[in-house]
This record gives structure tokens, sequence and C-alpha cells, in this order.
């Protein structure tokens, strides 16, 4: 805070140093006496002019017996040099710089409190969706509470964690952006003062500034990622542990006969669909899909949270998900939320995509033979699990509006490989591991 009055005394004292005894300005053309005094040579020489014999020293008015001196060139290079910063320009050029920086650090501060309202905002909504979250966890558990009340406590426990964690996130920048701004306050303040200064003194360089604290960029909070483990099917994960105590149990769909394209043969049950390379003596309807290898259940949802199982085996291709009541069953169309259907499919026995538009590519662990479909018309949510051990896969968070219809291909099979069914499961086969 001190550098800027030294800086000013030391400057002021140098030029006292470097000014003409004689003239009382800087000096021109320097020369040095041989009492170590210095002046302008046109001062001293129209000093001595008509002056016979011995000479004096203006200052100390020592005697010489001839006129001599000698140019001191580095008393001239430090002359020149206080010139040029007690010029106009110079100082113009030092104050546009000390604007220039105050400006910097002013809209740097800007974009900090900017930054702080954001994180602010951030962590007002992780509580907030933290909090809906927990009302639903606890509305999901309600109906089991007795039997699964240590379910329901280890839940909350870890969002609890989670949120925890992610608050402790933005708390960590928030403070890190808190700590850049107390340092950007501190220059600032560096910087108004030397600005201040500039009025009655020289400056010949900034005051010394704080280095600016870096300050990582903000992460972005994935509502859906946080939420989708807590959106999940609560109940129906419990159930495969404790399936008998669930009410109600997961739809008992069946297939409806009148929508399945006549390459696909159904079981009597209606549980079972399979590719048949006999086209079935379906009698017509306007439901019955005849371009694809399609078909709906008899069981149609647009209210309410809705579950169901689906067993593929190792089938190596298969689409499945749901379908708007209204969507076009005579001609070949992309399956994509915009056509009407909400999908996920398995290629070449490895290949599993999700059927946004374009399609989103899954990396999974391992190859899902049952899954279970998740739907809640209500929130327009449709997710899609490994059943076997109710992992998430891929979840729609803009999902179908009006009434809709879940939806099968058991795709062509193609080659020489034996046609494999899909089924619809109406309980659990196993119990849930763990």
């Amino acid at each position: 805070m001190a550098a800027a009055p030294v800086a000013t005394s030391t400057k002021s004292s140098l030029r006292e140093e470097l000014t003409c005894a004689i003239c009382c300005d800087l000096f021109r053309e320097p020369v040095m006496l041989a009492c170590m005094h210095h002046f302008c040579k046109p001062c001293i020489s129209r000093y001595w002019r008509g002056t016979q014999g011995p000479v004096t020293c203006p200052q100390c008015r020592k005697e010489f017996s001839s006129k001599q001196f000698q140019t001191n060139y580095l008393v001239a290079a430090m002359v020149e040099k206080v010139r040029a910063t007690t010029s106009n320009t110079y100082i113009q050029n030092v104050e546009k710089r000390l604007k220039e920086s105050l400006e910097s650090h002013r809209l740097r501060r800007e974009d900090y409190i900017n930054s702080i309202r954001r994180d602010k905002d951030k962590m007002d909504t992780i509580k907030r969706v933290s909090a809906d979250l927990q009302a639903r966890v606890k509305g999901e558990f309600r109906a089991l509470h007795q039997i699964l009340h240590d379910e329901e406590s280890c839940m909350l426990e870890q969002l609890k964690r989670e949120q925890d964690e992610e608050l402790e996130k933005v708390h960590r920048r928030l403070e890190a952006v808190k700590l850049a701004m107390r340092e950007l306050e501190d220059n600032m303040t560096k910087l108004q003062q030397a600005s201040a200064a500039t009025e009655n003194i020289v400056l010949t360089e900034l005051p010394q500034l704080s280095a600016h604290v870096q300050v990582d960029t903000a992460p972005e909070f994935d509502v859906n990622t946080f939420s989708n483990k807590y959106m999940a099917p609560l109940q129906y994960i419990t159930w495969r542990k404790m399936f008998k105590s669930l009410k109600p149990g997961p739809s008992p769909l069946t297939f409806d006969v009148d929508t399945a394209h006549p390459s696909i043969y159904i079981s009597r049950d209606k549980t079972v669909a399979v590719e048949s390379d006999n086209t079935s003596l379906h009698t017509c309807h306007s439901k019955r899909f005849l371009q694809c290898v399609n078909i709906l259940a008899a069981q149609g949802f647009q209210s309410g949270q809705h579950y169901w199982e689906v067993e593929v085996g190792c089938k190596p291709k298969w689409d499945l998900g749901v379908a708007s009541e209204a969507v076009d069953r005579h001609s070949r169309i992309k399956l994509s939320p915009e056509t009407g259907y909400w999908t996920l499919r398995l290629r070449n026995g490895n290949e599993y995509s999700a059927g946004t538009q374009p399609w989103t590519r899954l990396q999974l662990s391992s190859s899902p033979q049952r899954l279970g479909v998740f739907l809640d018309c209500d929130e327009r949510r449709l997710s899609f699990y490994n059943a076997d051990n109710m992992s998430l896969l891929f979840s729609f968070t803009n999902g179908p509006r009006g009434k809709v219809y879940p939806f099968f291909s058991p795709c062509i099979s193609g080659g020489r490989q034996k046609a494999q069914p899909i089924k619809l499961l109406h309980h659990p086969l196993v119990a849930l591991s763990g």
C-alpha cells in the first residue's frame, strides 16, 4: 500500500539531483567539473564566458586554472529517462493503463458476483429437487413401511449423502469464488489509490498486485442424473425381494392379437409373441401393423404409474417400449418420439440404443435377458431397467402425452437362426440378490 509514496519520494529526490544549479532545470548536455559538480554544458559555458584567468564552480566556488569539464554520459542517460517519464504522453499512458486495469478488474468482479448468484441458485435447486425426491421416496415406501422401514432409512441416507456431496461441490467452488473476489477487490483498492495518487505524483510503474486466483468452471448440476435413482419404481424394486407384500402388483399385460403383424404368432394365453415363417390368418383390422413386425399390448395407459417386465432371452434383436394410440400402423416409419414411439432396441446381439432422434448408443456392462419398463404418465417419464438387478438402462424424461400402449417387436430374425420369443412376465421368476 505504501509503494506509491516511496516511489514518489525517490523520484522527487532523483529529479533534484539531476537539476542544473544555474538554470534550475533538468540537465541539457550534462558535464562534470573537477569538483564533481554537474551543470548544463551551455549554462557553464555561458557562466565562464568573458572570464580571464582562473574560473570557479558556480556551486562550491572552487577555482580552476582552465575552463575544463567532461561530458557525463551516465547522467545524460538518467536525465533522458526522467524527462521521458515526466512527459505528458507518458503520464497519459500510465493513467490510461490504470483505467484499463481498473475496468478489467471491475468486469471480473461482476463475473464473480454473477457466478456466486448462479451457484446460490444452483444450491437452491439441489435442495428443492432433493426435498421433492425425499417426499417421493417416503410416498413409495409408505405402503410397505412396516416391513421395509430399514430399506426406507437406507435410501434416505443415501439421498442425503448424495445431496451433501452435490452441495459440497458447489460450496467449495463458492468459497473459491469468494476468495478470488477478495483478492480482486484488494487489487482494485490498490489500483484506485494509485489512480488517485497520479493527481499529485508521477508513477513509473503500476502498483504491485496480487496474482489472480484461478476458479474452475462451474460443473453443471444434472437434475435428471441426480433424480433418476429416486424417480425409479422403488416399490417394484423392493417387490423383487418381497413381491408377495406388494399391493398393487405389476401390470398383468397380454398381447393384443388384433394389432399383431401377420408374421407374428401369439400364444393361447397371449403372453408369448414370436416371429413365424407362416403368415397367420388374422382377420383384417384397422389396428393391425402391416409393414413392420410389431405388436401392442391390449392394456393402454394415460394416467398413473405402471410397471411391467418382458423376457427377451438371448434374442439378437428386438424393440420394446410404448407407442401412442394414434401411431400409423400401415406404413413403415422410424421409431422415434416424433412419430409416437419411445423405445429401446437391440441389434446384432450387443448393440443397444435408445430411440431418440438421432439414436443414443448405450454401453451396458451385461446383456439383460429380462427388462423392466416403468411408465409415469403424470410425470411423462419412461424408464427401462435390467430386471435382473434393476439397474437403470435409459430414461425418457420428456415422455408421451395421452393414451399409450406397451409396444413390442420381435423383429425379423433372418438367416438360419431359430426365431426366439418375447414373453410378458406377470410375477418375479427369481428373488433379487442382495
